[in-house]
């Protein structure tokens, strides 16, 4: 069943909690038409990653076309390679290898969508009248490290383009992790002490219970560790404490 709009504020809150965020988990919803009562973006985001940052502050909606301007976003969102955007790509392809950023045939690996959504709705989880494809969350290594303890299995992890974790979690990973690219720090001004966490939309619930599961398990296993550590002698601190 899929959660109601109260559930998905109640799941928001919940992860904004157990994994100390700073920002709301963000929600991203693929569509066939516009949603209704949600405004449209006003255009002129400089990338794909930006719409997953704003996202965290207001919820809207936007069409392909206005996904364009970032011709590796759209590539990875699924949109045909061809025509003005094709050669854009081709062009920032090509310098990319000349800088030594991607190896030749890199690109080809990139994960991408088969199809390109007509819309995309974002906005911070639960303030959307739409269930959630994917969700997003900005977060700490700390909070990374219980995500993926409450993954239970492995966890797909991506770098360039950060984009790329989503058709990573449409192709099937119910939780998947990017580290970023140079891009998605400076377009989302993450910071340098974030990463991203990806769950699949369908996944949302079971991914919450077992984060705040595993979060409980770790104050208990924490304070043994912290017991273990005052109880056992320090030459090497004592040292250098002098």
């Amino acid at each position: 069943m899929t959660p109601s709009q109260p559930d998905l504020q109640a799941i928001a809150k919940q992860l904004s909690a157990d994994l100390e965020l700073d920002r709301p988990p963000v929600q991203i919803t693929y569509l066939d038409a516009a949603p209704k009562g949600v405004d449209a973006h006003p255009g002129g985001a400089p990338s794909v990653c930006t719409f997953f940052a704003e996202g965290t502050v207001k919820p809207f909606f936007a069409g392909l076309p206005e996904h364009e301007a970032c011709e590796v976003g759209a590539f990875v969102l699924g949109a045909e390679p061809a025509g003005e955007l094709g050669g854009r790509l081709m062009g920032t392809v090509g310098m990319f290898q000349k800088a030594g950023y991607l190896a030749p045939g890199e690109e080809a690996k990139i994960p991408r969508n088969a199809k390109a959504p007509k819309f995309v709705a974002y906005g911070p989880l639960g303030t959307l009248p739409v269930a959630p494809t994917n969700v997003l969350i900005f977060a700490r290594p700390r909070s990374a490290m219980f995500a993926l303890e409450a993954a239970h299995g492995p966890v797909p992890m991506n770098g360039r383009p950060m984009c790329a974790i989503v058709p990573t979690l449409n192709q099937g990973a119910p939780v998947a992790m990017s580290i970023g690219c140079i891009g998605s720090r400076i377009y989302t001004q993450m910071g340098d002490e974030r990463m991203v966490l990806g769950v699949r939309g369908d996944h949302l619930e079971r991914f919450a219970r077992e984060v705040r599961s595993i979060r409980e398990a770790n104050q208990l296993v924490g304070a043994e560790n912290d017991r273990r550590r005052s109880a056992a002698a320090h030459p090497f601190e004592a040292k250098h404490s002098r």
